[in-house]
């Protein structure tokens, strides 16, 4: 495995459009565009079905980028992994994170261990009839495993995040399937969210021995005792296909950065979020020499109505999703702990860490 230096960079957006935080970065040589890998991001939109922040946001990013690879906007789309979370409720705040990979001769002097690598892949486009069904549990798996060999990442111990874009399902989309004779996992676009998101996480469970192989159509969105503990996933209406990007530490990497995780049990669970910081030298009592970069998290109203033994209203405001609570709650804790509301939490986390809960994953920059 050649041997890579992987790079992390925020940036603020001041919105789903803004692009002239990175290409300043580009301009100056901060970052070298063909060295980017993936760009993560919130945007402010609803996070629903409708949100069309996450495709405007990344059109913009496509349109920008391409003059400078020489590419077409669809070829950037294609070459760069994009995963646009939508919804920055509370005090979330609008951002990009820009991830690079370049291959260098050897590791410098002074950098020991395991250090922040990341891969790619993508599953097969899937039918509508597959979201959220064992089709796209086991295509997932497979590119987990292709993302990881990617990341030169053999020991999944070493997986500290598995972030996926997926689908979901639209009236025509449903309507495609039933004049092939199929039926869908659901007829709610609101509700195929939940199905994709829980069949993907599930994938990554299965790909990284957390759960065995042996799942079933009827596992998804009901066991609930099934889950992964760094899965993130998150759906659109912009692909048909899963993206995934695994994010861990590898002995082949000369990066300056270090990732860490913990799981939340709850949507109040400090002590886990504490955990993942103090998991990269973050925390309460901070190592010197490191900073925090991003903090990566899933938020989700608990099943049950309760958090902790107290009753919770989010499934029954009909007003507001029970996903936008999450993400507000959830980010607003983070914020807190972190000291910024530029922290990436995403709502739905079905299958991604016990009911209720999720992971979290915190990337820091060693000096050396």
């Amino acid at each position: 495995m050649p041997t890579t230096s992987v790079g992390v960079t925020r940036i603020a957006t001041s919105g789903p459009g803004d692009v002239s935080g990175l290409m300043s970065l580009i301009s100056s040589g901060t970052i070298d565009p063909k060295s980017i890998l993936a760009i993560l991001g919130k945007t402010e939109g609803n996070g629903g079905v409708n949100d069309f922040t996450r495709e405007y946001a990344v059109a913009a990013l496509c349109a920008a980028l391409a003059p400078k690879l020489g590419l077409s906007a669809q070829e950037v789309e294609q070459r760069i992994a994009f995963v646009m979370s939508g919804g920055t409720e509370g005090v979330l705040s609008p951002h990009i994170t820009v991830f690079t990979r370049r291959t260098v001769e050897a590791r410098p002097v002074g950098r020991p261990g395991k250090r922040l690598s990341i891969g790619m892949a993508h599953t097969r486009d899937f039918l509508p009839e597959e979201l959220g069904r064992s089709a796209q549990i086991t295509e997932t798996a497979t590119a987990v495993k292709a993302a990881m060999a990617d990341a030169g990442i053999s020991d999944p111990a070493d997986v500290h995040f598995v972030q996926i874009k997926c689908p979901l399902l639209t009236s025509d989309r449903i309507a495609a399937a039933a004049a092939r004779g199929s039926k869908t996992a659901t007829t709610s676009a609101y509700a195929s969210m939940a199905y994709s998101r829980g069949a993907s996480a599930l994938g990554v469970a299965v790909a990284l021995g957390e759960i065995a192989s042996d799942i079933s159509d009827e596992d998804v969105l009901r066991r609930y005792d099934l889950f992964s503990n760094v899965a993130s996933t998150s759906s659109g209406i912009e692909l048909m296909q899963n993206v995934v990007i695994v994010l861990g530490n590898s002995a082949s990497s000369a990066s300056e950065f270090e990732i860490g995780h913990a799981v939340m049990n709850d949507a109040i669970d400090a002590a886990a979020v504490l955990a993942a910081l103090n998991s990269v030298g973050l925390g309460t009592t901070p190592q010197s020499g490191r900073e925090l970069v991003n903090i990566f998290a899933k938020a989700e109203a608990s099943p049950d109505g309760s958090v902790r033994g107290c009753r919770h209203t989010m499934l029954e405001d009909t007003d507001i999703s029970s996903t936008r609570h999450a993400r507000a709650a959830v980010g607003g804790l983070i914020a807190g702990l972190a000291g910024t509301g530029a922290v990436y939490v995403s709502g739905g986390a079905e299958h991604q860490g016990p009911p209720g809960g999720g992971p979290v994953a915190a990337i820091a920059r060693l000096s050396d």
